[in-house]
């Protein structure tokens, strides 16, 4: 029999055929395990993290369907988290992947959970996630520690496919753009707000900002599109300010 867990409300049968729509059912399974959950960190749809030194890295991917490219992609998260989750859709007629038990089995020898989404939102455990070889890549588990620890809430839900991710990077650079709104601004004033306001104002990876003067700087016209764009209806939740 197949543990189900329910949550998410009917809204994902309006939201089936976008990826994102698996993401906050998922996210609230993870929560109930005592994960801190946030999406698209590190090119992984979700990275969920729990207790402190070392922290237990959970990243997940989802897809519409378990499929052979779902369990690519968690062959290649492996080697930086300590757990593996693939979430997909139910199939309606029960006959999909998760129903193969050569596919189950493969997750089973892999060390991979798997986790089946229903139309309406419940999440059924279909395979218990387990070690089942050692990691190899601390450098790249580090960096999704430390994206998912400095970034502010959670502004991307996981399975975005298009448009920029609202890294932690990013967040801090809408912060200085916001205190330069109303015009430029002092590098040592920035600092008080953004440690390092001096290294994201002088790289200027975004062709947000510009040098006025000697350590004085302004908004460019695209900072200035950026940050309107921060704070419309559609990405207020992304905003640093949120």
């Amino acid at each position: 029999m197949l543990a189900c867990w329910k949550g998410g409300g009917g809204e994902a049968r309006s939201e089936a055929i976008l990826e994102t729509s698996l993401y906050r059912p998922v996210k609230q399974f993870l929560e109930g395990l005592g994960f801190t959950v946030k999406g698209e960190i590190g090119g992984c749809d979700l990275v969920a993290i729990k207790g402190e030194d070392p922290p237990v890295v959970v990243i997940g991917e989802l897809k519409l369907s378990f499929n052979l490219e779902l369990v690519l992609q968690g062959v290649d998260r492996a080697v930086a988290g300590d757990e593996i989750w693939l979430a997909a859709r139910l199939s309606v007629r029960g006959r999909g992947r998760e129903a193969d038990r050569r596919f189950r089995q493969l997750c089973r020898r892999l060390g991979f959970g798997m986790l089946g989404i229903g139309l309406d939102g419940s999440v059924h455990l279909l395979v218990d996630p387990a070690a089942a070889f050692p990691r190899k890549d601390p450098k790249r588990r580090s960096r999704l520690v430390e994206e998912h620890r400095r970034r502010r809430g959670d502004p991307m839900a996981g399975g975005v496919s298009r448009g920029p991710v609202m890294t932690a990077y990013r967040q801090r650079a809408l912060t200085c753009a916001a205190a330069l709104a109303e015009g430029p601004g002092r590098l040592r004033d920035l600092k008080a707000t953004v440690s390092d306001a001096s290294a994201i104002l002088r790289r200027n990876v975004y062709g947000w900002f510009l040098r006025v003067g000697r350590g004085v700087y302004g908004l460019s016209e695209v900072g200035q599109a950026a940050l309107l764009g921060a704070s419309s209806p559609a990405d207020r939740e992304r905003s640093p300010r949120a």
